[in-house]
């Protein structure tokens, strides 16, 4: 193994090789506060919250908030289901009075179909004839002269 030594110290080491007052003085720490920060008190609020879950009880603070957002979720869920339950019996409820009101108009269609098929043997009991050389108007299209305007 080859090892090499110079006799040239890096900066600061001259000192402390001499005996220098530089050696026996250390900096001193302080600490510098963020002067970005809004004074509205939101932003104090949001950091000190932010400051709050920084804390060693932050993950019991996580814990929390995860279960009270499951709870609210499972909540929500449960009302969505009454709710959607509770329309899915009203539009049953509905489609089966529309089947009925269909039944309804369905029969009195069928009631008039044989009513008007039964209506020239009731006139022929009645004696009724049928009218000779009628006269029928076709109104469609009709159009007024402009001689009847005056």
């Amino acid at each position: 193994m080859r090892s090499s030594r110079s006799s040239a110290a890096p900066a600061g080491r001259q000192d402390q090789e001499t005996g220098g007052d530089h050696a026996r003085k250390r900096p001193q720490l302080h600490v510098v506060e963020n002067r970005r920060t809004s004074s509205s008190k939101v932003g104090r609020g949001m950091e000190r919250l932010l400051d709050w879950t920084r804390t060693r009880r932050s993950p019991v603070v996580h814990i929390v908030i995860a279960v009270l957002f499951l709870g609210v979720c499972l909540l929500g869920a449960l009302l969505l289901r009454t709710q959607m339950s509770s329309n899915s019996f009203e539009a049953a409820t509905i489609e089966q009075h529309i089947t009925m009101l269909q039944q309804d108009v369905e029969e009195d269609q069928t009631k008039l179909s044989q009513l008007e098929a039964t209506l020239p043997e009731r006139a022929q009991k009645m004696k009724m004839v049928p009218a000779q050389n009628s006269l029928s108007i076709d109104l469609n299209g009709y159009a007024p002269s402009q001689e009847g305007n005056r």
